[in-house]
């Protein structure tokens, strides 16, 4: 399943419409949503590693997708292009 990291700052407005934005894409898309606080040790390193210069940075599966304002258009325009699996049926009786 697809990871989106989400590294976000305190009273940032960004951060909140960009978590807003991609909780309503899980909705539609099936990847998992990971927060981490650039502020931490983690999101220090990992805006250090990927090249985040504000928040809000998404990573989708470790590979920067943006920082800063998150374009909803764009990130559907991306999930859009991914092959997804495919849901198997459920097995019946044989």
């Amino acid at each position: 399943m697809m990871m989106v990291t989400v590294l976000t700052q305190e009273a940032c407005p960004s951060c909140v419409n960009a978590k807003n934005t991609l909780a309503q894409l899980a909705d539609e898309y099936p990847f998992n949503i990971v927060e981490i606080p650039l502020a931490s040790a983690e999101g220090r390193d990992l805006a250090n590693r990927v090249g985040i210069v504000f928040a809000p940075g998404i990573l989708i599966d470790g590979e920067l997708f943006s920082y800063g304002r998150l374009s909803e258009k764009k990130l559907r325009r991306h999930l859009s292009s991914v092959e997804w699996p495919t849901a198997r049926p459920p097995a019946g009786p044989s």
